[in-house]
């Protein structure tokens, strides 16, 4: 069982030079909250592996593109589910956690996603655009990212690739949740500046859509965000199932949404150490991912 005061290990890679954003504040300010009621211990995700031993739980927070350190971060997930040290996020996770193969699944399905193909043969279901986002399917904030033309894209090396239409969108928003919950909800309303965000009130609308995906990734105990972006014809569309590590944007918050956000994580990883064991999910294996 759990001592009074849980140990945690907690992943952060504080010196990331994240674009936009600043992981180190933001991971230093949330440990200082955490450390009311967990005694936290912070690591580089090179080094989780080796030291997770001994600990009630690892929480995966700004850790970075897992694509800097794929070696060690399979190594993190096969022992933490051999060993059932329990991971927040859970590693069950189907959205950006598995790589983004997810959006086929999505699209195919008929979900609100931005239509995305992989294959020169499914070109055709895409719509007509002035041009086309192609991304590797394990990418990463923005890496290996290129526009092309229509006329390029039956010459592209398929196999490794995610292909979309480029959409004219209005603005970015996301959505924030703690478990299957929403708790706020940012938003970019100069489309050239992503991380350059404000406080957003959801629509039920919106919040329908966005609850949508968390229903459908099954995630009990994590941290998630739903990055959208609102169509020309004013919907949205799913841009990214954010599910292993997404920057929070704390620092935008009111101090009471702040609050509030860091009572119920605190909540939620209790609750996650008092189960005792990671959900292994369907497939146990070590899954390539996506960061922010």
């Amino acid at each position: 069982m759990p001592s009074a005061r849980p140990r945690v290990l907690y992943v952060s890679d504080l010196a990331y030079p994240a674009r936009g954003r600043r992981y180190g504040d933001e991971d230093v300010a949330l440990t200082a909250r955490l450390r009311e009621d967990f005694d936290i211990a912070v690591c580089h995700p090179r080094d989780a592996a080796a030291l997770m031993a001994g600990f009630d739980a690892v929480v995966v927070r700004n850790s970075g593109p897992v694509l800097h350190h794929q070696a060690a971060y399979q190594a993190f997930r096969e022992r933490a589910l051999a060993d059932g040290v329990p991971v927040y996020n859970e590693l069950s996770g189907k959205g950006d956690m598995a790589g983004k193969g997810y959006l086929l699944e999505l699209t195919a399905a008929g979900y609100p996603v931005i239509p995305t193909v992989d294959r020169a043969a499914d070109l055709d279901r895409l719509p007509v655009a002035e041009s086309y986002a192609v991304k590797p399917r394990q990418g990463a904030d923005s890496i290996g990212l290129e526009f092309v033309e229509r006329s390029r894209l039956a010459g592209l090396p398929f196999g490794g690739i995610l292909v979309q239409p480029r959409v004219d969108f209005r603005y970015e928003v996301s959505f924030y949740f703690v478990d299957d919950t929403l708790q706020y909800a940012l938003y970019a309303p100069d489309p050239e500046r992503r991380w350059a965000l404000e406080p957003y009130e959801p629509t039920p609308a919106d919040r329908e859509f966005a609850q949508r995906f968390i229903d459908w990734n099954g995630i009990a105990h994590g941290i998630q965000r739903v990055d959208a972006c609102r169509a020309p014809d004013g919907g949205l569309l799913l841009v990214e199932l954010e599910d292993l590590n997404p920057y929070l944007s704390l620092d935008v918050l009111t101090p009471e949404a702040r609050d509030a956000f860091v009572a119920r994580m605190r909540a939620s990883l209790r609750a996650l150490i008092e189960r005792g064991t990671p959900d292994r999910g369907a497939d146990a294996a070590p899954r390539a991912e996506r960061p922010r």
